[in-house]
């Protein structure tokens, strides 16, 4: 299986820059995957597509703000301009980090940040090595004083397809957003708003919250032309008892368990045995799905326009088969869909 296997043409005019306003008025493509057939219509329009007691599956991480844009302030009290994003929290102060430029954080060294050149320390950490780009970072301060700091201070990290600034950074959250820990959005549920979840709870549809952290690897680019030999980026992943109850339960109901987007997908699917069975748990996953993955937990999946030659992409394969998805594309692009976190929506069933 080739990596460009997994390529399309995609106009650099397609790539949404700004959300859509209200949230739900997004278009909506649908696919169903068994028939081929593809719909059209605006999001709000999923209240027509969800059945009573359908199982709608959701990630409930918070983004963090984990863009610094800051002066740093060496031993020699040099000062230099920096830039870090917060990827893996390790401890109650330490994180692992990318960092530019890189060989301004020496190995053991303490760093002192500033938002302006001659402005106070607003935090320091002591560098520890790891390559030239990426560091373990032991912040001075400790978890709750830290995320104040953090929240206050530092920038959300958009994706680096996002030129334009974002006005208002609660567009990049999605409105069940519950811990922090991400550095990038669950999009799909960026679509949602509270009126249509009440609608949808009204029409007996069910919710469900996991837990998966986005971290910057989900934006690594696949690297190898056999993408069998892909190593897939890890992330942290959890199911509470009473949720895993609960979806086992719908399960042996015949209830429709609807992921909505891939991180959800990636959740149900790693604490998914063999028998079909969903345990409670929390741990970090690898889990890498591509045409000819067994699928065990979802049926259905509300999901966005993914990138050329992603493991995302991938995935839909996987789950809708590739020439479904290459026609669905084709098609998106041909009727000018927005693509990519501030894009439009793709349901397929």
């Amino acid at each position: 299986m080739k990596l460009s296997d997994f390529d399309y043409e995609l106009p650099e005019e397609l790539i949404a820059q700004t959300p859509i306003e209200p949230r739900d008025h997004s278009r909506m493509l649908g696919l169903d995957k068994e028939t081929w057939e593809i719909s059209e219509g605006k999001f709000y329009d999923i209240l027509d597509e969800l059945w009573e007691n359908d199982v709608l599956v959701l990630n409930k991480t918070k983004v963090i703000n984990a863009r610094l844009l800051a002066y740093s302030t060496t031993v020699k009290w040099i000062v230099r301009e920096v830039e870090v994003f917060l990827h893996k929290q390790l401890n109650d102060t330490a994180w692992d980090c990318l960092v530019y430029p890189g060989k301004r954080f020496k190995a053991w060294k303490s760093v002192d940040f500033k938002l302006e050149k001659n402005g106070p320390v607003i935090m320091t950490a002591v560098s520890k090595g790891n390559t030239e780009y990426w560091k373990i970072l032991e912040f001075s301060k400790w978890w709750i004083e830290f995320m104040e700091i953090v929240e206050k201070l530092w920038e959300i990290p958009l994706p680096p397809y996002i030129t334009e600034k974002l006005e208002n950074s609660d567009r990049y959250q999605t409105v069940f957003n519950e811990i922090s820990g991400s550095v990038a959005a669950p999009t799909a549920w960026l679509h949602f708003t509270p009126e249509l979840i009440e609608r949808l709870k009204n029409k007996w549809v069910k919710f469900e919250k996991v837990l998966l952290h986005v971290w910057l690897w989900t934006f690594r680019n696949v690297e190898v032309e056999d993408v069998t030999t892909h190593t897939m980026h890890s992330e942290y992943i959890e199911i509470d008892e009473n949720t895993s109850k609960n979806l086992n339960q719908y399960k042996s109901e015949w209830k429709r368990i609807i992921s909505v987007w891939t991180t959800s997908i990636r959740v149900l699917e790693s604490f998914t045995d063999e028998t079909g069975l969903i345990s409670s748990w929390s741990m970090d996953t690898q889990i890498f799905i591509y045409p000819g993955y067994k699928w065990k937990f979802v049926d259905a999946m509300i999901t966005n326009f993914h990138l050329p030659k992603s493991t995302l992409l991938m995935l839909i394969s996987s789950f809708a088969g590739k020439e479904n998805i290459e026609k669905s594309y084709k098609y998106a692009v041909d009727k000018e869909f927005r693509f990519f976190s501030f894009w439009d929506v793709m349901f397929i069933k």
